[in-house]
């Protein structure tokens, strides 16, 4: 099969853009092979999710919630497979979508919500298949080339410099939160922290609006204070050191599986108390820090997307 696929994938204000990113990347490796790729959704909220799609050339059409209507969409792009990458789609999109004709893979973390379709893939760390339709795990984790193409070059120096963000929207809002807690510890360190929100932060910290140079401002920091979301697998891939906690119940598996491996340092779920002291001890001690990275380095390879599009255009 090599003609054209639909990716159907959402991202706002209030949803993240985690879905659309990982999308974007299969999208690339896709039209590096000669694909023709059209996203299927809403972005909403965010002008650098929308700039993601404008920048690449990928076009983007408004797409029906309706299964039915979504097949008769995919039916008039004269499409040959769909990508679905969403939570809230009706179960039984996927089983409409292949009774049409078309192949469907659908990107999932842990449960498939009910989806049907010719393909799973289930990129995260520790994930398990349930047969041969599954791709399971970080051999086929999907990354933009924006983060393919770099690597890690932290600034060093006595002061570390802490990146902190929460995906392209910081959904829950707890930017400011995190931002606080850094400063609470006591410890130098120069800092910046992705926003969508303005707010002063003050002290060493810089507050910024969501930018594409993420994966350099990544590639170069000394510790990443972020959730465990999509970003998570960026990070593995840079072996940048980095402290996690979660804003979203289906991000608590991944936390528990990185923090449990000693992947990634764990912050829980608040900028408490214990969350400040968890950062202290990361800012003082540069050899804890770089052990949390050294562990991360090597589990993700970056040529999962390479390997999710030869399963899906066999």
């Amino acid at each position: 099969m090599t003609g054209r696929v639909g990716l159907r994938c959402d991202a706002g204000a209030k949803s993240g853009v985690g879905h659309l990113v990982r999308c974007v990347a299969l999208a690339e490796e896709l039209c590096a092979r000669g694909v023709e790729v059209v996203f299927l959704g809403e972005v909403r909220g965010s002008p650098w999710a929308r700039a993601q799609l404008r920048e690449r050339g990928f076009r983007l059409v408004p797409a029906p919630v309706a299964p039915g209507r979504l097949a008769a969409l995919a039916g008039e792009l004269r499409l040959d497979a769909v990508v679905l990458d969403s939570y809230e789609l009706p179960p039984e999109t996927g089983a409409v979508l292949r009774e049409a004709g078309l192949r469907v893979l659908a990107i999932v973390d842990g449960d498939p919500l009910g989806q049907e379709a010719n393909l799973y893939l289930d990129q995260n760390l520790g994930a398990r298949g349930r047969g041969p339709r599954w791709l399971a795990g970080a051999r086929y984790v999907l990354l933009r080339d924006s983060v393919r193409d770099r690597r890690r070059a932290p600034r060093g120096g006595a002061v570390p410099h802490v990146l902190c963000f929460f995906g392209g929207t910081d959904s829950a809002g707890v930017a400011p939160a995190w931002a606080r807690a850094l400063s609470a510890t006591g410890r130098p360190f120069r800092g910046t922290v992705v926003s969508p929100a303005r707010f002063e932060a003050g002290g060493s910290i810089t507050v910024i609006p969501p930018t594409d140079r993420l994966p350099e401002l990544m590639a170069r920091a000394d510790l990443v204070v972020t959730a465990a979301g999509s970003a998570i697998w960026e990070l593995l891939y840079l072996g940048v050191p980095t402290a996690l906690s979660w804003v979203a119940d289906n991000q608590l598996i991944g936390y528990e599986e990185l923090v449990g491996r000693g992947v990634a340092a764990g912050l829980g779920r608040a900028a408490d108390e214990e969350a400040v002291g968890v950062l202290a001890r990361l800012l003082a001690d540069p050899a804890a820090r770089e052990e949390h990275g050294r562990r991360g380095g090597g589990l993700v390879d970056g040529k999962g997307r390479e390997r999710v599009a030869d399963a899906l255009l066999r």
